[in-house]
């Protein structure tokens, strides 16, 4: 071993420990990669950046956009409602069509966006039928995962192992080439899911999740609001008169203003607290006091404040036909993610006020303005309607995971559902021909989104997954600085030596095996960044076709069933599924072991070695 490649390997230890502990996030550790390794000689500062002009970076985030489309229509909700009807009261042909609809879907876009349209598409179903969430929630990610395996485009890894044959001088796969792969594997987890069920999960869980579509009055027990809640009316000699909402730094004492109720003539409108509003005498204030040494009685002292009586649902309930809530979800790229609920910016940027915190099956009330946020947490949102509808249709840092009985269902462009199937059905059409490249035929799609008025800029932007294109730009050159410093010969010399003489289909389950084990611990597409050229170099040693050995890793990428953390899909469905870590071993494990039969059996007969 040179001494470059001991470097690049310590590196690559570094940042897969960072992974591991989750500190900083992962793409700020891509980002320290790319910085460091120019400084190391391997590689120059240009290939360092050179995933940024990458065209499947693009591809990647113009299928976000397209997926973006697709939500904001209201595709995804109508397809729910389908299902739903179709399956009846049959919970085994409801699971087999949520599973094929999820696949079907997830192999035109990202999987992860897909689990995210589809948890409140899957918990809405189980409500009108009275399924248990926890038995719809994994095959609802297990399919998800294996839609990657079906199209070229599905998901990441596939990209990158793709670009990794062309950058060898090699013909990429087609659109459809992993379609022969991922079909049989989708009714094999379809069949797996029937007969696993019964390990899931099939207690209630929380009226979000379970039973019927809950209501503000279900949230306000369940996130036990009214002993934290208080209406208080402004005095004429209080300090507060005069003064601006943004200077009063209410939060700073651990106290919340959620709504301002103003008298207006014989009738009262209650007002949005924006920065610039200024309080008035007579004003009552509705305030939420999640912070465990605040009393009432300080309150009143310091602000001149005279509580009001409050009726059994308190002011969420009295003023329901302006003010709401909604229980989200935090996926592992959101931007609040190891944010305090006090630090995160969520009034600054969506006009609502985090109230209550749900990490599996604890509720954190009391001291919740202090908690560090945590993928796969859900938030319950105070806000006014207008900011629910807005939040429901342009989420950047949340999945709605269940909005409450008093609001309809309302997609922002509804009628626009059929202007976003035509333009991905383009998109997907010029991908299938031929007659563009891939990201041509993406942006293209994208562009007829927004010139049909499916997607606007905002919308677009935001829906982009920056972490994960990031994370992808960082562990990219990895790959050139292992392949110059021999680290990938070495590594599939290593496995040839192991395994080797023993055939090339044991080679192919070696292979899928340390891809799968890596994936439990980095991001499955940063394992396809590292695995995809130990696999054309154990090919060209064993002097067979490299075809065989790259279609392998970017099916075992797709594997990710083990644990919640292998997969952002996984971690996604944790919380409505009210599952636990073993859940997904106990399940997962013998699923991947399956797969890996499969996979080891068709991609050498029907990519032959040779």
């Amino acid at each position: 071993m040179n001494t470059d490649l001991a470097i690049v390997l310590l590196l690559l230890g570094v940042a897969v420990a960072m992974f591991v502990a989750g500190r900083p996030r992962m793409d700020a550790v891509a980002l320290i990669m790319i910085v460091a390794l120019p400084i190391t000689g391997v590689i120059t500062t240009g290939e360092a950046l050179a995933g940024f002009s990458d065209p499947n970076i693009v591809l990647i985030a113009a299928m976000f956009v397209i997926g973006e489309g697709l939500v904001r229509t209201g595709v995804a909700r109508r397809l729910g409602d389908w299902l739903g009807a179709q399956a009846g009261s049959s919970e085994t042909r409801l699971l087999a069509l949520l599973m094929l609809a999820v696949g079907s879907l997830g192999a035109l876009m990202s999987s992860t966006a897909v689990v995210a349209i589809f948890i409140p598409v899957a918990l809405r179903i189980a409500r009108t039928t009275g399924t248990a969430p926890g038995r719809l929630m994994m095959p609802l990610s297990v399919a998800a995962l294996i839609s990657g395996m079906l199209t070229l485009v599905a998901t990441a890894p596939n990209l990158v192992v793709n670009a990794e044959l062309i950058r060898e001088g090699l013909h990429g796969f087609g659109f459809f080439s992993f379609t022969p792969f991922g079909l049989p594997v989708l009714i094999l987890g379809i069949a797996y899911m029937l007969v696993a069920r019964r390990m899931l999960n099939a207690a209630p869980g929380t009226p979000s999740a379970t039973g019927r579509r809950p209501s503000l009055r279900d949230w306000i027990g369940q996130y036990r609001l009214p002993e934290r809640a208080y209406r208080v009316r402004v005095s004429r000699d209080s300090p507060l008169i005069g003064q601006r909402q943004q200077d009063l730094s209410l939060r700073s004492f651990g106290v919340n203003l959620l709504a301002i109720e103003r008298s207006r003539g014989f009738a009262s409108e209650l007002i949005r607290p924006a920065g610039r509003t200024e309080l008035l005498a007579g004003d009552i204030l509705l305030i939420d006091v999640p912070a465990p040494d605040v009393r009432i009685e300080a309150l009143r002292q310091r602000f001149g404040v005279e509580p009001l009586p409050l009726g059994d649902g308190g002011y969420f309930t009295d003023g329901s036909q302006d003010i709401g809530m909604v229980e989200v979800i935090l996926p592992p790229e959101s931007a609040l993610v190891g944010q305090t609920v006090l630090t995160a910016r969520v009034r600054a940027e969506y006009g609502m006020t985090v109230i209550g915190l749900r990490r599996g099956r604890a509720v954190h009330g009391k001291g919740l303005l202090s908690e560090k946020l945590k993928a796969g947490d859900a938030l319950l949102l105070f806000g006014f309607w207008q900011d629910i509808r807005r939040l429901k249709g342009d989420p950047a840092d949340f999945v709605v995971l269940s909005l409450p009985a008093e609001l309809d269902d309302v997609s922002p462009a509804a009628n626009k559902a059929p202007h976003a199937l035509a333009a991905l059905a383009v998109a997907v059409g010029l991908m299938i021909s031929g007659l563009v490249a891939n990201v041509q035929a993406a942006l293209i799609g994208c562009l007829l989104m927004g010139l049909f008025g499916c997607v606007d800029f905002r919308a677009a932007y935001r829906s982009v997954s920056w972490k994960s294109l990031v994370l992808i730009v960082g562990m990219l050159p990895f790959s050139v600085a292992l392949q110059r410093t021999g680290g990938v010969d070495l590594a599939a010399g290593g496995m040839i030596e192991l395994v080797g003489g023993a055939g090339p289909r044991l080679v192919l389950a070696a292979l899928f095996a340390v891809t799968t084990a890596l994936s439990v611990f980095i991001s499955n597409t940063g394992t396809a960044v590292l695995m995809a050229p130990v696999a054309v170099a154990i090919a060209k040693d064993l002097g067979v076709s490299p075809y065989p050995f790259a279609m392998t890793v970017a099916l075992a990428a797709s594997a990710a069933f083990m644990t919640p953390i292998s997969s952002p899909v996984n971690t996604l469905v944790v919380g409505p599924g009210n599952y636990g870590f073993g859940d997904f071993v106990r399940v997962g494990v013998p699923f991947t072991l399956l797969v890996m039969v499969v996979t080891v059996v068709l991609v050498p007969w029907l990519l032959p070695l040779r």
